[in-house]
């Protein structure tokens, strides 16, 4: 039985960014943002092999996002993250 390694380095190229698109009201680029983060988070909790929503408290999250060197997530955001690795599988 084979064990993959568990890694946090991209195995490709990342996108290049594009420009948001213009003339959309304040809170839509607030929500866009914290969906980007919140999936992010979501995506490193899982290489690191948090598989359920119960093991990833704010804490760890935090510290995940600290890791991964993006600012520290809200409330908000982390119940974000916490329903992407709920409902995400």
């Amino acid at each position: 039985m084979a064990v993959a390694a568990v890694t946090t380095k991209p195995l490709h190229k990342p996108l290049q960014k594009r420009p948001l698109p213009a003339g959309r009201p304040r809170e839509w680029y607030i929500s866009h943002n914290r969906r980007l983060k919140a999936m992010r988070l979501a995506i490193a909790l899982l290489d690191t092999g948090v598989y359920y929503p119960s093991s990833a408290d704010n804490a760890k999250i935090r510290t995940t996002a600290e890791y991964i060197g993006i600012h520290p997530p809200s409330d908000t955001t982390c119940r974000m993250v916490r329903a992407l690795i709920r409902y995400g599988r």
